[in-house]
Parts: structure tokens; sequence; C-alpha cells
């Protein structure tokens, strides 16, 4: 056919919208793009692609902007950005200088880091693809979604992701799911003959980009593409927001509290001290060195750094993550509900037998197979279909298996509520027969006999792990069409059987994960005893197992109780499996969900953290948080320690700093009271916060005993408020030492004071991270990385080298005497003792945390997930 080489694009006269497409025959459409049943030409198409450009919502790249962006999103740094503001203001240069070089210092780090990583994970990103069978020339070819173009002529099947706006040209039994687009959770029937309806949104004959094929299949032309679709629409004005995880919403409240404790403590420091008779601008400057004393200053960063060096980790491994928080929320799960295939097994599934009903070897069962087949062979493989449809076609005995002679009429496509697919067609000797092939309860349930000793056959392949497709025909003379209700009064004519053995790491995997504290169940569309033979093989224990008849006998009640003691979920649907989860997680557990095929949906959209792989369905994709670029479980278990890690860390730098900021500044704010001068200039307790913050840097790569990572934690601002307010008095007992040391001992003036609080406070506040930084006692039973070692080190040095340097008398320090240092010595010790002490007493007080908010809404969520891959990886930057 000779088409017009005229580019479709926006302002071609042959483009169309959806109401106008809907409203015109489907020959019609096909003339005003162009096209035709066979499609267009490869010449063509290209020539449209550079006009129109890729089918992608927006360009996946890593954006310089976009990340510095997000180091500025934080309550902690505006403040800080306050502070300078107001210091410049009333003339302390060297203060504003100080405050903006830490906040330099903080945006630099995330920044860099944040970079780097999203660089790691984009360049995974651009391996993930989504595909999808398109006629072009005239013969059926997958191709890439970004290469649509209006005019394309595209076959959908069962759990296809709509992969572009298209116009319907046939169906059969074809249902959509928009709730993307609508909300609506009911399917919505396709009907090429319908006409637009009430809504902008009421398309029957059309397909939607986003949307997801529930049910049978159809084919369609493309007549919108990209951000001109309605799915593009709504992606691009939802644009970068995304909804907060647990991690952030945690660290947020956390924010929230100390910036309320940082005001009440910093207003009161200021009216004390302007009671006292001390200058208006003298008061507010130490004021507002305490509010910025009080903050830790380089959490975004230390955040941010854990993130990014996590991603960096997990992008060796070959982990995708939609977004770094999601590898924080890997570490919160403590259950995960996974298919066996490709998980527990090789997924590598292969056609090993044809048998009849009694066990023997008969070629025709495989004949019949690939008559009733929903993929279409080609040279370098089989095209579209299931896993077990492909195997049919790629086994060797395919090729003169006979299939060909037999002529298809009508097909009823596979769906995962009747577990049935059908074909109406004729065979070589004339005779018309309806062929129906599917999961083998429900062959056997639609036959009128079972042959004596089939179901002991059935049993038979179940035990050994085999995964086994009952076939069944009759007689269908003078039938035009096929339909559910024709699945009836069948003659079961065999078995094919399917191996896929276990993976040779699963039982390392497992028992990793089982020592993370993460209870591993299985759903599977499988027979149950299939699932049941390939944990024995793997030495995982079975507690028990349901099938999805039994669920559906159970009121919620019942299935709660019963989940602690099932292991196995077998024969599920897809709405099942969602109602598993939703019952396990009002069990107060945390719930991740491995899977890749159609009917894993809807269970990824309901996890917390939903997990694919780049092998599985654009559907399946598309709904997760994490997708691996190869299945293993090993690595899901690096992924859980890695979250757990980067809590762990972060939770170090936030206990560390908050009580012994909190302490020093109790101690500052008393002792304003007795003195007649400041116990520390506001330039000296920034440079003080300054040295112990960049010490703490190292955090993100310290060691996490194997304890905190036995279980996930929780953000707990209310832990956090008590430990502040337990050990930051412990510190302020030998600041007001050290006042005592100075004034009684020492005779000190304001600069000998002021250099001897320096040193103690930049020195017990500093290597209290090495007793905080674990719950073991003694402290040194667990050993702290040697980056973290030496910066500590280092810092502790520095403030006692400070006062002698020739940048004393400058930063107003004076040299300390050699007796002062021992007195230090002894203090340290003491201090890090008590510590420990108090660590005793503290964690054995110690309650379980609170519960975070709920997730974000489901439609949102999706629309998010879609959007963030519908996207084009040759346009990255």
């Amino acid at each position: 056919m000779d088409r017009p080489r005229t580019p479709v694009g926006p302002t071609s006269d042959q483009a169309l919208d959806l109401p106008g497409a809907a409203a015109l025959e489907p020959a019609d459409v096909l003339r005003r793009l162009g096209s035709g049943a066979g499609g267009l030409s490869g010449a063509e198409a290209a020539a449209r692609l550079i006009s129109v450009g890729p089918n992608a919502l927006r360009a996946h790249g890593v954006r310089a902007r976009q990340v510095l962006a997000r180091q500025l999103r934080s309550y902690l740094l505006l403040l800080l950005v306050a502070a300078a503001v107001v210091a410049a203001g009333v003339g302390d240069t060297t203060e504003a200088g100080i405050i903006l070089a830490i906040v330099a210092l903080s945006v630099g780090l995330g920044f860099v880091n944040e970079y780097r990583s999203e660089q790691a994970v984009e360049a995974l990103h651009a391996q993930i693809r989504r595909h999808t069978v398109v006629q072009r020339d005239g013969r059926s070819q997958e191709l890439d979604v970004t290469d649509l173009v209006p005019g394309d002529v595209v076959e959908l099947r069962l759990g296809d992701v709509v992969p572009a706006d298209l116009r319907l040209l046939e169906v059969s039994a074809l249902e959509c799911d928009e709730s993307v687009l609508t909300g609506e959770a009911a399917a919505v029937t396709k009907d090429p003959g319908a006409g637009p309806g009430d809504s902008p949104l009421e398309l029957p004959s059309c397909a939607l980009m986003g949307t997801v094929v529930r049910s049978g299949s159809g084919v369609g032309v493309v007549v919108g593409t990209g951000a001109r679709t309605e799915f593009g629409a709504i992606a691009l004005r939802l644009g970068e927001r995304h909804e907060q995880t647990a991690f952030q919403r945690g660290l947020t409240d956390f924010s929230r509290m100390l910036a309320g404790i940082t005001v009440a403590l910093a207003g009161s420091i200021f009216i004390v001290n302007a009671a006292l008779g001390r200058s208006l601008l003298e008061s507010s400057l130490f004021a507002l060195a305490i509010a910025v004393g009080l903050t830790p200053q380089l959490l975004p960063a230390i955040v941010t750094v854990s993130l990014a060096t996590g991603a960096r980790r997990l992008a060796a491994r070959q982990v995708v993550v939609k977004r770094l928080v999601c590898i924080e929320d890997l570490g919160n799960v403590d259950v995960l509900f996974t298919d066996k295939t490709g998980t527990l097994t090789e997924g590598r599934i292969s056609f090993t037998n044809a048998l009849d009903p009694a066990g023997g070897l008969l070629p025709a069962v495989l004949t019949l197979g690939l008559v009733c087949n929903e993929a279409d062979p080609a040279a370098t493989g089989a095209v579209g279909g299931n896993a077990l449809d492909r195997a049919l076609w790629d086994a060797p005995e395919a090729a003169h298996a006979g299939a060909s002679d037999w002529q298809a009429l009508a097909r009823l496509p596979f769906d995962h509520q009747r577990q049935l697919a059908s074909v109406l067609a004729d065979g070589p000797h004339a005779e018309r027969l309806l062929v129906t092939k599917g999961a083998p309860e429900a062959v056997l349930a639609r036959c009128d006999s079972i042959p004596a000793g089939a179901q002991a056959v059935l049993d038979g392949l179940f035990a050994n792990g085999e995964r086994v497709v009952a076939l069944a025909t009759r007689t269908a003379s003078g039938a035009t069409g096929v339909a559910p209700a024709d699945e009836r009064g069948l003659e079961l004519r065999g078995f094919l059987c399917f191996a896929d053995p276990p993976k040779k790491d699963a039982a390392a995997s497992l028992t990793r994960l089982a020592a993370l504290g993460v209870d591993v169940k299985i759903v599977t569309g499988d027979n149950g005893r299939v699932a049941e033979k390939v944990c024995a093989d793997l030495g995982m224990a079975v507690a028990g197992m349901l099938s999805g008849a039994e669920l559906d006998a159970m009121d919620d009640d019942a299935l709660e109780a019963a989940l602690p003691h099932t292991t196995i979920f077998a024969r599920v649907s897809p709405e099942q499996k969602s109602r598993v989860l939703e019952a396990q997680r009002r069990l107060g557990s945390t719930i991740g969900f491995l899977g890749d095929g159609v009917n894993d949906a809807i269970a990824l959209h309901d996890a917390d953290v939903g997990i694919s792989v780049d092998t599985a369905t654009d559907v399946a994709k598309d709904a997760a948080d994490v997708v691996l670029l190869d299945k293993d479980l090993g690595i899901l278990a690096d992924g859980v320690s890695e979250g757990r890690r980067i809590f762990a860390n972060t939770i170090k730098y936030v206990l560390m700093g908050t009580s012994s900021n909190f302490g020093n500044m109790f101690s500052a704010a008393g002792a304003s009271f007795f003195l007649s001068f400041l116990p520390m200039l506001p330039s000296q307790i920034l440079l003080n916060n300054l040295l112990y913050d960049v010490s703490e840097l190292t955090i993100p790569t310290d060691e996490v005993d194997e304890e905190l990572l036995a279980r996930p934690s929780q953000w707990d601002v209310h832990f956090i408020r008590r430990f502040m307010a337990f050990f930051g008095p412990i510190s302020s007992i030998y600041d007001f030492l050290t006042f005592g040391v100075m004034i009684w001992g020492f005779h000190a003036g304001p600069a000998l004071f002021r250099s001897g609080w320096f040193v103690e406070s930049l020195a017990t506040q500093s290597l209290v991270i090495f007793v905080i930084r674990t719950r073991r006692v003694p402290f040194f039973r667990s050993r702290p990385s040697r980056p973290l070692l030496l910066t500590t080190l280092a810092c502790a040095a520095t403030g006692v080298a400070i006062p002698y340097s020739p940048l004393a008398h400058a930063l107003g320090f004076r040299p300390l005497p050699l007796a002062f240092l021992a007195v230090l010595a002894l203090m340290v010790v003491t201090y890090l003792g008590l510590v420990e002490a108090g660590k005793v007493v503290f964690f054995k007080q110690r309650r379980g945390g609170t519960p975070l908010a709920a997730a974000a809404p489901r439609q949102t969520r999706r629309v998010e997930r879609l959007a963030a891959g519908w996207s084009s990886p040759r346009l990255s930057s």
C-alpha cells in the first residue's frame, strides 16, 4: 500500500484527537492517519518519529538544577540561612560567614553525592525497556514503546499497559482498567463500534495510554503519543511532585520538633540576657548562636550521603530504585510476598513432555497446545503471549508438530478468573474443534468425564514439581465464535508439562532474609503442591498452605488468624493477593511484594514496597518502586540491609547531635546567669559546631551492629526527645565541672574560660559518638569504620590545637595551661563511662516506636510510578 509521506504531528492535517477519532469509523481513522491494517512502513514510521518525537512523557536524565533544588528543601537549612541573614544584618560578618560555610558544606555534599547516585541509577534505568507488539511493514514486530508514532497499528493482550492513545479496530472480549485516569475500579468493556460517551474520557471505542488490559485482546491504531495523550496531560500536571515516604515524614516531624525547641530555648535566652542588662545586639547574637548550635546542621547532607551511598551500592548489584528514599523503605520490610517463578526457581521455563491422560507420550497434545496459543512464532523466538505459550513455540518439537495445518477462526483469550484460553479452529481433516487449555483444575471441572488414572497422573506431576497445563477439546460444527459459556462438555486430551528448576543460590538467600527478620511467603497462581515441592527442595519450612478457594471461604478475621501459620498461597487471583496483603498489614507488618506478572500488578500497587524485574510485564514494572535487573532474593537481602544501615547511621547522627548540642546550649544558657561575660562567643559556638559536623560526615560509612539490622526501625520523635532530655544533662554536668575548674582552679578570665570550654565541649561531644553509635556494652565491642575513627579523633585534636595556633587571638582564644589538658583527659574518660552507664539504664526503659502516617493514595501513587518510568532513555542528558 502506497502511503502519503506527510508527517503526523500536532499541527498536521492528519492529526486526530480522541473524541474525533472515536466519532469516526475505524477505516476512516486509518485513512486519515495514512495507515492500514498492516500498519506503517519502517521508513514512514521513522519520518513520523522525527516529526512528533518519542512516545515519552519526559526524558530520563539527571538534571543538576533539580538535584540542587532538592538539597534546599529543609527546615534546618532555612533556619541556618535566616540566622546568616540576621547576623549579617547586625554587622557580625564572621558569624554570618561561618553559618554560610555550614550551609555551603551541607548543600554541596548533598548535591555531589545525590548527583553521582542519580547518574549511577540513571545508567541502569536506561536499560529498562517497555515493549509492545506492532504491525510494521505488514508483519508483527516487538518494538520499544517510545518508538510508537500516530498511525502505528498495535496489538493489545492481557496485562499490557496501553502504550499510547488508540482508536480500536477490533477486539475480543477486551476490558481495560482505567482507574489510573478515572479512579473507577470497575473494568471498562471496549467496543470499536461505540461512539463517544457523555464525559471526555468515556470512550469505549478507544484504549487510553496508561490503562491496563484486564481481559481479552484487541488491535488499535495510535492517534496520540507522549504528552499529547490523556494520561500525559495528567502526568505532566503532577510534574515531579511525589508523596512523602514514611522516612521523609519522620524526618519532617523531627525537624519541626527541633525547630520548636530551638525557638523556645533561644527566645528564653535572649529574654534572660536582655533582662540582665546586656546589650540587645549582644543578646540577640548569643541567642542566634544558641539556635544554630542546637540544630544538627548537616542532617540533610548526612541523609543524602547515606541514601546516595546506598543507591550506588545497589546500582552495582543491578538494582534500579525509582527514588533514593525507596532504599530506606526496603529496610522497613518484615514480610516479603513473592511468586516462585524466577525467584525460587531459575525462571527459564522449558517444555518437557506432552502426555495423554494415562501418562503416555502423545505429540498431538503439543499440536493442540500450539493451536490454542497467544504467542506468535518468529525467527528470533516467540513474540507475545505468556511464558508457557512461548515455551511451546520454542520447543524443538514445535517445528514438526503440524500446527500450521490448523486455521484459527476465533479466540477467547486467557484471563485470571477463568484460568483458561480457548480457540475455535478448523483442523486438517475438516473437523471444527473448540480447543481449551489452562489450569488443570479449571479444565477438568469443564470436562464431562475424567479418564481413570488421569488424576493420579496429574498428582504425580505436581509432586515432582512440574508445571502442568491441561488441554481439552470438543467438536463445534457450525460454530463461528467462542464465549466463556462454550467452555463446557469438554473431553480431556492430555497434559503439557514444563520444567523450571530451583535456583542454586535461593536457599542461601532465604537464610539471609530469615536472619534479617523477613518472613518470606509464596504467592503463586500455580498449584500449591508444586510450590511446596520447590520449598522442600530449598529447605524452606512450610508452615501451612491456603488455596484461592479456601481464601474465599474465610472472613477477614479468619484470614488474619491464619496468616502467621501460612507460608504458601496457591491458585490465588489478583484480588485475593491484594486481600492477603491488606490482612497482613492489619497485623502491623511492613510489606514488600516481588512480582513480575500481569496478575501481580494490583499487589505491587498495594504493597508498601513494590519490587519487580526487568523481564516483567510492563504493568508490573510500572507498578513497582524498585526494579531488579536480575531477579535474585539475595539482592533483596542486600536492599533490606542497606535500608536498615542507612536508617541506623542517620539516627546515630541525630541522637548524638541533638543530645550533645542540647547539653552544650543548656550549659551556655545556665552559665549566662552567673557569669559577667558570655561563656562562649557566637562565632566560637558556630566554629565548634562546624568542626564537630565535619568530623561526623563519615557517619554514612560507619559499620552497623548486626542486632540493629535484625529488625526494621522507624522514626520516633518521642524517643529522640527522651534521648535528648536524658543524655543532654549528662553532657551539661561536665560542662559545669569545666566552668568550676576554669574559674576556681585556673582563675580564668573570659578568653581562657572560653578556650577551656571550647576544647572540652568539642572533645566530649565528638568522642561520645563511639558510645552512642552502638548499644553494645562496653562500647568497644563494636568497631567504628576507619573513616569515622580518624575524623573524630582529628576533630578532637584540632579543638585542642586551636588555642595554641596563630588563629587563637583572632578567634578570641588563648593557650591553655598543660594541667588543664590532664584534667580534660580525666573528664573525657569519666564522661564516656557515665554515658555508657546511662545507656544501659535508658535502653532498659525503651519501648517500641510509634507508627507513622499512612501510605499515599493508591491512584496518585500509580500515576506517579507510571509517569516516573514512561520516558525516553535516548533523551538522557
